[in-house]
């Protein structure tokens, strides 16, 4: 049983209108009471109910902020424990002035992501739901966000539940086969564990079809812009992020590090990086800059080749895009404004014609076709329907993959006749694989390891 009182400010840290600091714990109540003064006692106020007062320094009797304190009595409340939230200025310092009376009280700091935490232990929420909390605030798209809320509502959780109940039900099959095997025909038993099997499979199968989509929703897409100088990299990085966030100059060479900036396209978060023009330099400055450009080009999940549609085509472009050769990559021809000269039958060799984008960054003509390009690249066009259950989590997407293949497993031994109480060690696998994904039979290391994850007032 928690037995302690925690607090820690839910709101980000510097100037804004409003600060909240949050309470919780079996002592939330009673403790903030010492340093709140209103008509009402807190001990007094009913659950759900916001009061106006002071913050009091009980040494002094001195006034230190002006306040809203809202009580949240258990179990009606986020961590399902008595809860009280002050809403102070939002500056650095009225915030810092109550934490300081609170933590002088039988109070502690909570650590990253407690609150989360004790609504989870206090099973108000499971393992998945509490990380779709953290993809909630993390979410850069409203894509992203209607997935993470998915999560949080439960839609996961409950048809992995159906699923555990499904091998719950084989499981206790397989137990009735042990310990009364003169009950039961062990062939029966076999294809009852084979048809189980498959149907926990199929369900398997569907979550992950998604679950390369749900990821791109959650992490978005890394997209490295590269190019030889002066071919319109760091203008077209501008343009998708509507704002001067790259400098541009007709000056080869401007660009000599990585530029990072968040986008949504299509409700697609893409992770930009314009990189430094790739070219042979003595600059060594440049040089790392270029160094750094083909390491983006490695790491990056899309890449965007930007190439001058009124020249030629270069000797360092050949050689990019034989690096790029059967990457995630579209080509983008720039400055079609001006008189084509670029060899496209050469560019199709490397890359098929859907994937070859004529634009004019300056005139902001061929951007919708770019976006086009890219959601399709990704996504056929089309996200899947809002109704299906998306898996974007690398870890449920890693634990629903091991539990398929521990039903493969059982399903092979099954038809092979193996031993029933063999069979049954890959069925209970799975169980115990699916239910980690909601912390059921997850160990305490593993939950401390993703709560720490969190923010601090989380």
């Amino acid at each position: 049983m928690i037995s302690d009182t925690i607090t820690a400010i839910s709101t980000a840290v510097g100037e804004a209108g409003i600060a909240v600091i949050r309470v919780s714990g079996p002592d939330a109540v009673a403790e903030t009471e010492k340093i709140f003064r209103s008509k009402i006692p807190l001990t007094q106020a009913a659950t759900h109910t916001v009061h106006y007062g002071h913050i009091i320094d009980p040494a002094s009797g001195d006034k230190i902020e002006e306040v809203l304190v809202t009580v949240m009595r258990a179990p009606r409340s986020f961590t399902t424990e008595d809860v009280v939230e002050i809403s102070a200025h939002g500056g650095v310092v009225s915030v810092k002035r109550v934490m300081d009376l609170l933590l002088q009280l039988n109070i502690r700091l909570a650590e990253p992501g407690e609150f989360t935490k004790r609504a989870f232990l206090n099973g108000r929420i499971d393992l998945s739901q509490a990380e779709g909390v953290m993809d909630l605030i993390r979410s850069k798209s409203d894509r992203a966000f209607s997935v993470a809320l998915k999560q949080v509502e439960g839609k996961l959780s409950s048809k992995l539940r159906d699923l555990r109940h499904t091998l719950v039900e084989t499981l206790a099959h397989i137990e009735v086969n042990i310990d009364y095997p003169e009950h039961d025909v062990e062939s029966l038993t076999s294809e009852f564990i084979k048809e189980k099997s498959s149907q926990v499979m199929a369900e398997i199968d569907k979550l992950l079809t998604t679950a390369e989509q749900g990821k791109i929703l959650r992490e978005g897409i890394t997209t490295a812009i590269v190019g030889r100088p002066n071919v319109g990299k760091s203008s077209l990085m501008n343009t998708l992020a509507q704002d001067n966030r790259a400098i541009v100059t007709d000056i080869p060479g401007t660009t000599r590090d990585v530029i990072e900036e968040f986008i949504t396209i299509n409700n697609i978060p893409l992770k930009l990086l314009d990189t430094a023009g790739i070219r042979e330099t003595m600059d060594v400055v440049e040089k790392i800059g270029v160094e750094r450009s083909r390491s983006a080009v490695n790491d990056a999940d899309l890449i965007l080749m930007v190439v001058n549609a009124a020249e030629p085509l270069h000797q360092d472009e050949i050689e990019l895009l034989e690096q790029i050769r059967g990457r995630q990559s579209i080509i983008i021809m720039n400055k079609m404004d001006l008189t084509p000269q670029i060899e496209r039958d050469v560019l199709l060799r490397y890359i098929p014609e859907e994937r070859l984008v004529p634009m004019s960054v300056k005139d902001d003509l061929g951007v919708d076709r770019l976006e086009e390009a890219i959601s399709t690249l990704f996504f056929s066009g089309k996200l899947e329907s809002a109704d299906l259950t998306y898996v974007s989590n690398v870890r449920h997407i890693a634990l629903l993959k091991k539990a398929k293949q521990s039903l493969v497993d059982a399903y092979e031994a099954a038809d092979q006749f193996v031993p029933i109480d063999m069979i049954q060690i890959d069925v209970r696998l799975a169980w115990e694989q699916l239910g980690e994904i909601v912390g059921d039979t997850a160990h305490d290391a593993l939950i401390d390891q993703i709560f720490s994850q969190f923010c601090l007032g989380k």
